[in-house]
């Protein structure tokens, strides 16, 4: 067999289950054979080249300029949230101001109808205080009336009752006007003690 033929392999031997090999020689990782390292460092140096080219002149003005994108959208943002934030607390100081001015006038309110109805409940008191002292007056004069017209009764009623008891005792020896002068002049000593 020649060195520059190539080597055809023999077929498998399906009985046996062994394979069989061709005497020759080993060929080298073709990366690795020394005999093309020149062609694969020029390969090398125009691949990196073009790469260096590519990347300085494309992508990297392209990276560059989203990130100053970003650099500007961000202090867009930040700004943006700056001025959010001093509206935001103008807003909370205007709040806290109205909340302070309506809680002054609920309480002028509540105070004014505090006072409203505390002179209101005042003049009914004091209507109802006349109107009890007015029945009072009155009921004294009825019950003063009503003394008097006893105490005059009382006189005659108790000249009856002396009458009836003393002409029981003695047996119709007083007159009716000897008793009603007794017992008149009883109920005077008695007023003019009293």
């Amino acid at each position: 067999m020649a060195v520059d033929q190539p080597v055809q392999p023999e077929p498998f031997d399906t009985h046996q289950g062994t394979v069989q090999e061709t005497p020759g020689e080993h060929k080298t990782f073709p990366p690795f054979d020394a005999t093309t390292f020149a062609s694969q460092l020029l390969w090398f140096a125009i691949t990196f080249a073009l790469l260096y080219y590519l990347m300085a002149k494309v992508a990297l003005p392209r990276i560059g300029s989203i990130l100053e994108g970003r650099r500007d959208r961000i202090a867009a943002d930040l700004d943006q949230a700056e001025r959010l934030k001093g509206e935001s607390e103008d807003a909370a100081a205007a709040y806290e101001t109205a909340l302070g001015e309506a809680r002054a006038r609920a309480s002028a309110i509540a105070e004014s109808a505090r006072e409203a109805a505390k002179s209101k409940a005042d003049a009914q008191r004091a209507e109802v205080e006349g109107s009890l002292a007015a029945k009072l007056a009155d009921a004294e004069t009825r019950i003063a009336e009503i003394k008097t017209q006893a105490l005059a009764e009382v006189g005659t009623i108790a000249g009856d009752a002396a009458d009836a008891v003393v002409n029981t005792l003695i047996e119709g020896k007083v007159t009716a006007k000897e008793v009603k002068d007794a017992v008149a002049d009883v109920l005077a000593a008695r007023n003019a003690n009293a």
